[in-house]
């Protein structure tokens, strides 16, 4: 990766998608390269649309602004495709990534004619499988990994597992039910 790989998340106030954005420079900055993930702030509330963002690169970056033309966009709720135009300025040569139990083609028609790819995972099931809970930042964060490959997936699997024992150290539960949910997205993330 030789340029600046800018993802852009969209979700509501409570679904972690800035956490996963952070959790994503964390993991990227952890092999080496050059990272920024910061929300943008405004009046969130619990169940309001937010913006997380993601500038991923081999070499430093010099701006410090929200991202207009995102090469990947992850829709950590799907109810936001009616609210929030989530494909503006997305390039056509990166992908949608949303959190839905349907197919990429199903999807495609409320895209607003984005003509990229379009990658679905039905992050909601796998973490109700996994954590007994729908927090699906877990699942979309490996979904995003394995579609842009902003990190080697093998490293990725390593530094999510030294970063869940050390938050959740008391709680081993948490962590095997985390790993098996980022492994298992990986899995089962559909590209179209």
């Amino acid at each position: 990766m030789n340029q600046i790989v800018e993802i852009r998340w969209h979700g509501r106030g409570g679904q972690g998608a800035k956490t996963a954005s952070l959790l994503l420079a964390d993991a990227a900055f952890n092999t080496g390269k050059f990272v920024q993930g910061f929300p943008e702030y405004g009046p969130e509330r619990m169940g309001a649309p937010i913006t997380a963002y993601n500038r991923i690169s081999d070499v430093r970056s010099t701006v410090h602004s929200n991202i207009y033309e995102p090469d990947y966009v992850v829709v950590v709720d799907e109810t936001l495709l009616s609210a929030v135009d989530v494909t503006a300025g997305l390039k056509p040569e990166g992908a949608i990534i949303i959190n839905s139990g349907k197919t990429p083609e199903q999807l495609r028609p409320q895209l607003k004619g984005y003509t990229g790819r379009v990658c679905t995972i039905d992050a909601a099931a796998i973490s109700e499988a996994e954590l007994g809970k729908n927090f699906p930042n877990t699942p979309m964060l490996a979904a995003v990994v394995k579609v842009s490959g902003v990190v080697e997936e093998k490293e990725f699997i390593q530094d999510m597992e030294a970063s869940f024992r050390h938050k959740f150290a008391a709680k081993p539960q948490i962590i095997d039910g985390n790993m098996r949910a980022l492994k298992r997205a990986m899995e089962e993330v559909q590209v179209g």
